[in-house]
């Protein structure tokens, strides 16, 4: 009896040391590309999901340099998640370095893209997660690809999308409500970078990027009287100035221009954790505040 007994007990040791693995299963590797698509994937992934992204909280992907490191973490991946529409020049070949074997998924596929301008050319604008209807399009895309890459957890991906798409329903009635507070001829922006274009298109509001002006250094002299004169002329009630830190050149274009200097805006990545965008329904919100307090007041 008690050597029946033992042989019991060590059987049952076995399969619970055997079903540690299933028990305490895994995370499904997934590498967005923008903390912005990162967002969305842990929505739609939840705990299932360990989500690494390469161009993290306050990142510029247009400039971004991939590392061996980054490499290293697409090699590890299961699934791969890029925005597409050629925000991530790198991309390719940083894929190809990785030697991995994961799907590539472009989030942006089924999205009617839009152009603008860009050193003087027409080119696709990327910028496509600025309306939430598209957003959602990203949303069903990331489903899709996390229960391709994972079908074991297809149920879990599709509660998660659903949960996360009511969400998206709330803040785009949130952004619309925001949007008819401003009066219609106050509906115009102008801002150093030409990220808004999806936004205005889906909420009735115009984004000017004035000419020759980069985001990459700081205005000079030059840049700002552009801007005043251009102010001036098409009477722009606010300017966003992402590129322009002294205080001093923002006092000059608030007192020549007569525009009223909006706040921060995110547009291509999100602010860390204690920031005021460290999510994509955080991001909106925050932006829709700065409209409303520099064009209602």
């Amino acid at each position: 009896m008690t050597t029946r007994r033992s042989i019991l007990l060590a059987a049952g040791l076995m399969a619970m040391l055997l079903s540690l693995p299933a028990m305490a299963q895994d995370k499904v590797k997934a590498v967005a590309t923008i903390s912005i698509l990162g967002d969305f994937v842990k929505n739609v992934g939840g705990d299932r999901v360990e989500v690494v992204t390469l161009v993290g909280p306050n990142g510029d992907a247009h400039t971004f340099s991939p590392s061996p490191a980054d490499a290293r973490k697409i090699a590890d991946a299961k699934v791969v998640f890029i925005n597409g529409l050629g925000l991530e020049g790198w991309i390719t070949r940083l894929v190809v370095a990785s030697g991995t074997k994961a799907p590539t998924v472009t989030t942006t596929t089924g999205i009617k893209s839009r152009r603008m301008e860009e050193d003087g050319k027409q080119v696709t604008d990327p910028h496509a997660w600025q309306s939430i209807a598209n957003a959602r399009i990203y949303v069903a895309n990331i489903r899709d690809g996390l229960s391709k890459a994972d079908p074991a957890g297809t149920g879990t991906y599709d509660a998660n999308a659903k949960v996360y798409l009511a969400k998206l329903d709330t803040l785009e009635n949130e952004v619309k409500a925001a949007i008819a507070k401003i009066p219609a001829d106050h509906r115009r922006i102008i801002t150093t970078h030409d990220a808004f274009g999806y936004f205005g298109a889906a909420y009735g509001m115009e984004f000017i990027a004035p000419e020759g002006v980069s985001t990459e250094h700081e205005a000079s002299a030059k840049d700002v009287a552009m801007i005043i004169k251009q102010i001036r002329k098409e009477k722009i009630p606010a300017v966003f100035m992402e590129n322009i830190s002294d205080s001093r050149l923002m006092q000059q274009i608030a007192k020549e221009s007569g525009a009223k200097i909006g706040g921060a805006l995110f547009s291509d990545a999100l602010s860390d954790e204690k920031g005021p965008a460290p999510t994509y329904v955080d991001m909106m919100h925050n932006n829709i505040k700065q409209f409303l307090a520099a064009l209602t007041s």
